[in-house]
C-alpha cells in the first residue's frame, strides 16, 4: 500500500468543477491583480477568524514581513520569537533589518514557552542592550495556539506588539480566560499562509494579515502596493505584496469546506492516538503521541491537524522502513534555527534551547490530511509496531 503524506489529487478531483468554474470566471474578466475575488475572499477571511480586517498579500511569509513593516520595526530594534519553526518567521525579522531574540518551546505542544520568553525580555532589559525589543511573534505550530494569555500578558507588561504566526493554523482556537478566541484575534496582526499544503491551500502562493485595528490595516494595504494610496504617489516604502485574483477564487471555493476538513483532521488524529495506543509503544516509552492541550472531550476542538507529530526514538531508521512500506512521512524540523549556519552571528549555541533541540531529534509528521483512509492509518500503525518489533 503506497500512502502519499499529503494527497491534494484527491482534493482537486471532489472539487474540480466548481473550481474550474470560478477558474474561468476569473479568466474571461482577465482582471487578475487584487480585484473583487479578492475583497470578498478578505471579508469571508475576517469573518471566519472573527477579526475586522483581512489584507490578502502574496504569501505568508510576506505576510510577516508586512506586519513587522506596518508595525515600524527594522534596525535598532528586536523581536523575540522561538528556534522552532519555518524558516520565514525568522527570515522576516532579518530581513526589515530587526535582531532576533530566541526563546525555547513548550515541550508538549512544541510552541512558545510563556516562561522562557518572561526571561528572556528580563535578561535582554537587564543587558541594556542597543536593541530595543519591539515585538512577539508566537507561532501556532502544527495547527494549535500557543499559550496566548501569559504571552499576551508579557506583551502588555513590556508595551510589545505581538503578531500572530499562524500559517499552519486558520480554524484554531483558544480558550481565553475571556472566551475562546480564534488564531490570529488575540495580537495587534495575526498572519496566515495559503501554501498549497495548508488545510487551505491555493494553487500556488498566498497569504493574508488580520488585524482588528482600523489604522493597521490601511497600513498593511498601502504597503502591499509599493506604499502608494493613490497610484504613482508613495507615502512609504512597500512593495508588491499582492495577492492575485486566481489564487483568491480558489481559496474561495475552498473554504465552504474548511470546517469540515478540520473535522475530518480531528477524527483521524483521534483514530491516531487509539491505534498508537493498542500498539503499547506508548507505556514503553517508545512514542509519545501530540499532546492537544485544549481538550473539550476526546480529541480537542480547538486543534487543526495541519501536522500530526509524534515523538518517536530511533527516528531516522524508522522514517527509512516507512518510505520502504510505501509510507510517506516528514520531519517539522529538523534542525532548529539558532543553529542554522546563516544565524551563526547571533551567537547562539548547542544547548541553549534543550526543549527545542531535543524536538528536532525526536518528531515525525505521518499523513493526516482529510481523505485519508481507516485503512491507510490502520497500515501506518501496523508497519510502526512491525518497525519497534523487529528492533527488539
Amino acid at each position: 500500500m503506497n500512502v502519499p503524506f499529503l494527497d491534494l489529487k484527491a482534493q482537486y478531483k471532489a472539487l474540480k468543477q466548481e473550481i474550474d468554474k470560478k477558474i474561468l470566471e476569473v479568466i474571461e474578466s482577465q482582471k487578475f491583480i487584487l480585484g473583487s475575488e479578492v475583497m470578498e475572499l478578505e471579508k469571508r477571511i475576517a469573518s471566519y477568524t472573527g477579526t475586522k480586517y483581512a489584507i490578502g498579500v502574496s504569501s505568508g511569509s510576506d505576510a510577516l514581513i508586512v506586519s513587522l513593516m506596518a508595525l515600524g520595526i527594522g534596525k535598532g530594534h528586536a523581536v523575540v520569537t522561538t528556534p522552532f519553526t519555518f524558516f520565514a518567521t525568522v527570515g522576516a525579522i532579518v530581513r526589515v533589518g530587526a535582531r532576533v531574540i530566541f526563546c525555547d518551546i513548550d515541550k508538549k505542544t512544541y510552541n512558545m514557552d510563556p516562561e522562557s520568553l518572561e526571561g528572556v525580555i528580563k535578561n535582554e532589559i537587564k543587558k541594556k542592550s542597543s536593541s530595543k525589543i519591539k515585538a512577539i511573534i508566537p507561532v501556532h505550530l502544527y495547527g494549535q495556539c500557543a499559550d496566548m494569555a501569559p504571552i499576551s500578558a508579557s506583551a502588555q507588561k513590556y508595551e510589545l506588539s505581538v503578531v500572530e504566526d499562524a500559517a499552519q493554523a486558520i480554524g484554531a482556537e483558544y480558550p481565553s480566560p475571556t472566551g475562546v478566541k480564534s488564531a490570529c484575534g488575540m495580537g495587534d496582526l495575526g498572519t496566515l499562509s495559503f501554501f498549497p499544503s495548508k488545510n487551505l491551500g491555493a494553487w500556488g502562493d498566498g497569504g493574508m494579515i488580520l488585524t482588528n485595528n482600523e489604522k493597521m490595516a490601511e497600513r498593511v494595504r498601502i504597503l502591499r502596493v509599493h506604499g502608494a494610496q493613490n497610484k504613482y504617489f508613495h507615502d512609504m516604502i512597500g512593495g508588491n505584496f499582492r495577492l492575485d485574483a486566481i489564487q483568491a477564487a480558489v481559496l474561495l471555493v475552498k473554504l465552504k469546506y474548511l470546517d469540515d476538513w478540520s473535522q475530518e483532521r480531528r477524527n483521524n488524529a483521534l483514530l491516531y492516538d487509539r491505534l498508537i495506543a493498542e500498539t503499547g509503544l506508548i507505556t514503553s516509552g517508545i512514542i509519545e503521541l501530540p499532546d492537544a492541550v485544549y481538550r473539550s472531550s476526546g480529541v480537542s476542538r480547538y486543534h487543526i491537524y495541519n501536522q500530526y507529530v509524534i515523538r518517536v526514538k530511533n527516528r531516522e531508521d524508522l522514517q527509512k522502513f516507512l518510505t520502504s512500506k510505501g509510507i510517506a512521512t516528514a520531519v517539522y524540523y529538523p534542525l532548529a534555527l539558532h543553529l542554522q549556519n546563516c544565524f551563526a552571528h547571533l551567537g547562539y549555541k548547542e544547548g541553549d534551547f534543550p526543549e527545542t533541540e531535543k524536538a528536532t531529534s525526536e518528531v515525525l509528521a505521518l499523513p493526516i490530511y482529510p481523505e485519508l483512509s481507516n485503512d491507510q492509518q490502520e497500515y501506518i500503525v501496523a508497519s510502526i509496531k512491525e518497525f519497534y518489533e523487529i528492533g527488539k
